[in-house]
């Protein structure tokens, strides 16, 4: 049973003079290994602008309940590729409170515009 979707988009370019501007902005958004690719390189603006929109949809598709916590959850990304999410903490109560057993994602980002899914599952 759907409980819940959620949808989000970021313009890519807003979302870099966002963090540019605001020191410490990335690190309040996102827990490090967000941050950071497999190959210890620093990951690129327009996948955490998709990253970004994820926790966005995820809210959203919680019922975008006050008290959530950015680095409650996670978008982890899975040998194949594929993004999958972690919760934690505020984001896992509130899950939890509303019977999602499963959460299911999709990121893309495209012509200067980042945008992700998020399906909620019961």
């Amino acid at each position: 049973m759907i409980i819940g979707v959620g949808i989000d988009v970021a313009e890519i370019d807003r979302f870099d003079d966002a963090l540019r501007r605001t020191p410490g902005m990335a690190d309040r958004l996102f827990v490090e290994r967000e941050l950071w690719l497999p190959s210890g390189e620093r990951r690129g603006t327009a996948s955490l602008a998709a990253r970004f929109a994820a926790k966005e949809a995820l809210a959203k598709s919680l019922g975008a309940p006050g008290g959530l916590r950015w680095t409650d959850a996670e978008i982890l990304t899975e040998p194949t590729g594929r993004p999958r999410l972690s919760v934690r903490g505020t984001v896992a109560v509130c899950a939890d409170r509303l019977g999602v057993r499963g959460l299911h994602v999709s990121l893309s980002h495209d012509a200067g515009v980042a945008s992700a899914v998020v399906i909620a599952e019961g």
